[in-house]
């Protein structure tokens, strides 16, 4: 018998050593952070106001995304109804990093696709802001989210309903039911294998925290030591509290939904404590199987489930018999649309948190529950997103391309604040991976050529109409090569005028103009207007001959769109803690990089590219009263097709190609400017005026001979200029020939 009792020694020692190994890990786990929290993303709140230009179908659509309910009546937070141009919104209370909105109830009054009046609890407002809609997470490698509760926060039927279905005999155990167990084993045997547990509501806990879902005998000994562990150090409170945030209960895209506080959101798009009995039946009777109970993905399962948990509620008496007999009848009422069933903007959330990483580690952006707003617009993101698709589709059948062979980006943001209001990195909006928007670096071609005109106008030997010469040019490379650029249509156009070499965009005459200004400044001007990467002095830098990728593009852009004054392109707005406290403001960084003169002529330019220049495609879908700017890039061989346009209040850049760098049947105009023109089509833009300074002047010239002129004059026509750079000569009507029968080509690029 010593023998046995050695051994029984010996198992009471590893036992112990085992039990002691066991406990430090529970106390770790649940004395620290038990969980990593992901930081939430959250669009601009919509802010209401007389004058807004907004389809009330806009409004809806983002009503629908932000989880309110179309009602006849609105009576309570969270819904809206809409009869005629009269519309009612409960607004939820929601507190941003610029301050709270108390709920209220907001009236708004339409007069065609303007809000004409706004009203807040029945008094006249200027401004009226909605609640930003949840558009993604930065979540841990696991990809768990979850809405963190307090045991007082959940309905008393709730934990009523789920120990009834779950563990009946969770505050009689002390982590292990011996009657479960009992059971468990009894239809093992039956079966003839391992196919129920018998697992309380501790030991579910513990296999979630700690354990894999392996159904060994081995895993669950492990799983009942340390169940019995848990309940020996924390009360039945805690952990029924914690067994409510951990439980899985479904999956949504990448995200793994956990915890009830966020099931109730995600499927029925209201508060735990808001919901009703049917609804707690449905969550309860999830946590059996939340893919085969999923009521989204199959409601059928999903609603014979909850009346077999609604059956145990009613033996249980949690519910009256005519409760169950009419809650039985009931529809799911599984939201379609909430925060937290939400459609995420993969490309935006790139760039959220490339800029996120100067001032947090990705630790705290995956643990921390930070709240990150920005300057997204989903109205925006949505045209751009459905304007990409849908013009790439019809490109590749208009021009006989194989399907789904081209790629494209765009990058929109506002010209004076530069906050990036939409982000499209691939033409599958919802992809997660290849961002062609911040990481597609591609040569930009004549997108290149306003920074060349630029730094001549930047020159006092320069002005709108300086004579250029397009002749043939041949440049000899070191290495003995020939560089020898030709324009589009392989004709030389002799002397042409500043301001139509790039209206036309002349290859030739643009590389004469690179080489004259000289090539260190035009790289110059580059880094004015925001171009960080080196560029080297090379001829062919002048017709974009290097490459950028779409966002750094749309930061140059920027600088000319905004009049000279440089503002680092910017997603993030605020960002503060789980609750509510502020951590980072990010304001606006203006800084005037370049004078605003040569910028109103440039501008000026980029407005005839528009109207008779290469984008003048734009001139039969906007109004022209937009005076909308602008300019296309096509690359050698057409690989890379470009557009960067600009109104008075919206900048875009679009890229079109192919991920192959294989040549294309399009231009900047017959591709790219096609997916602008589509994105903005539906949407308002303010016209563009530019502003000129005191330093510009207006003075009547004849284009042609390069002179000024006098209104009387034939031919002639009133053009902007720097004060002090007019041209050398000036003509004297008299002298001049009779008038011709008919204007000159040079005056009818004015009229």
């Amino acid at each position: 018998m010593s023998w046995l009792i050695r051994l029984s020694i010996v198992g009471i020692v590893i036992l112990a050593i085992l039990m002691a190994y066991l406990d430090a890990q529970v106390r770790e786990k649940f004395e620290g952070k038990r969980w990593a929290l992901p930081a939430k993303v959250f669009a601009r709140p919509l802010e209401l106001y007389p004058g807004l230009e907004l389809k009330p179908k806009y409004l809806v659509q983002e009503l629908d995304q932000i989880g309110y309910q179309r009602v006849p009546n609105v009576i309570t937070p969270g819904q809206y109804s809409l009869d005629g141009n009269e519309m009612d919104v409960y607004r939820r209370y929601v507190k941003l990093y610029d301050g709270e909105e108390a709920s209220a109830r907001v009236h708004l009054r339409f007069s065609g696709n303007t809000i004409d009046g706004v009203w807040l609890d029945g008094q006249p407002v200027a401004l009226a802001r909605l609640e930003p809609l949840l558009i993604g997470g930065i979540y841990p490698k696991h990809n768990e989210d979850r809405q963190l509760i307090q045991l007082q926060d959940a309905p008393s039927l709730l934990l009523k309903t789920l120990v009834a279905v779950e563990d009946r005999d969770y505050y009689d155990h002390f982590g292990i039911s011996l009657k479960g167990i009992a059971r468990a084993m009894v239809m093992n045997v039956q079966r003839g294998g391992l196919v129920q547990g018998g697992s309380t509501l501790t030991q579910q806990l513990v296999k979630n925290f700690f354990l894999t879902r392996e159904r060994t005998l081995v895993r669950k000994a492990t799983e009942a030591l340390m169940a019995i562990l848990v309940e020996l150090h924390y009360s039945k409170d805690d952990i029924l509290e914690t067994y409510l945030n951990e439980v899985y209960l479904g999956q949504s895209g990448r995200r793994a939904v956990h915890g009830f506080g966020l099931a109730s959101q995600f499927y029925f798009g209201k508060h735990i404590s808001r919901l009703s009995a049917p609804e707690i039946a449905t969550l309860v009777g999830m946590v059996k199987g939340p893919s085969v109970y999923n009521p989204k993905r199959k409601p059928e399962n999903a609603l014979a489930r909850r009346n077999v948990v609604l059956g145990v509620m009613h033996d249980q008496g949690l519910i009256s018999d005519y409760e169950f007999a009419v809650w039985q009848k009931r529809e799911l009422d599984v939201v379609q649309y909430s925060q937290y069933q939400r459609i995420e903007y993969p490309a935006f959330l790139d760039l959220v948190r490339r800029q996120l990483r100067s001032d947090y580690a990705d630790k705290d952006l995956t643990s921390e529950g930070l709240r990150i707003y920005t300057s997204l617009d989903p109205i925006i993101q949505r045209s751009a997103e459905q304007a990409m698709s849908n013009r790439l589709a019809s490109l590749e059948s208009g021009y006989r391309m194989p399907k789904d062979s081209l790629q494209g980006a765009m990058v929109i943001a506002g010209t004076e604040s530069g906050e990036v209001e939409a982000v499209v990195g691939d033409r599958n909006p919802r992809y997660f991976g290849f961002n062609r928007a911040l990481d597609a670096n591609r040569s930009i071609g004549s997108l290149a050529k306003p920074a060349v005109y630029l730094t001549a106008l930047r020159s006092p030997e320069y002005n709108l109409i300086t004579p250029l010469d397009d002749s043939e040019i041949k440049i000899a490379g070191a290495n003995g090569s020939i560089w020898q650029p030709q324009n589009y249509d392989k004709e030389s156009h002799g002397t042409v005028p500043l301001y139509q070499s790039m209206a036309q965009s002349l290859n030739q005459a643009t590389a004469r103009l690179g080489l004259q200004i000289g090539l260190t400044n035009v790289v110059q001007t580059f880094n004015d207007l925001g171009v960080e990467r080196d560029i080297p002095a090379y001829p062919s830098i002048v017709l974009g001959a290097f490459e950028m990728n779409p966002f750094d593009v749309a930061q140059m852009y920027q600088t000319i769109a905004a009049s000279g004054f440089k503002t680092p392109l910017k997603a993030i707005r605020g960002v503060t803690t789980q609750d509510g406290q502020l951590l980072s403001r990010y304001g606006y960084d203006v800084k005037q990089a370049i004078k605003t003169e040569p910028i109103y002529l440039l501008q000026k330019i980029m407005q005839r590219v528009v109207k008779e220049g290469t984008a003048r495609y734009l001139n039969s879908q906007f109004d022209t009263a937009l005076n909308l700017a602008g300019k296309t890039g096509t690359s050698d061989s057409q690989r890379d097709s470009w557009f960067a346009g600009f109104s008075g209040d919206k900048l875009a850049v679009v890229w079109v190609g192919r991920d192959d760098n294989e040549s294309m049947p399009l231009t900047g105009s017959s591709g790219a400017l096609r997916v602008w023109a589509q994105t903005f089509k539906d949407l308002p833009l303010k016209p563009l005026y530019p502003l000129p300074t005191e330093n510009i002047i207006e003075q009547w010239v004849d284009v042609e001979q390069n002179a000024i002129s006098s209104e009387d004059c034939d031919g002639a026509v009133l053009l902007p200029f720097i004060q002090g750079r007019l041209p050398l000569q000036t003509l004297n009507c008299a002298q001049e020939p009779a008038p011709s029968t008919g204007k000159s080509w040079w005056s009818r690029m004015f009229d």
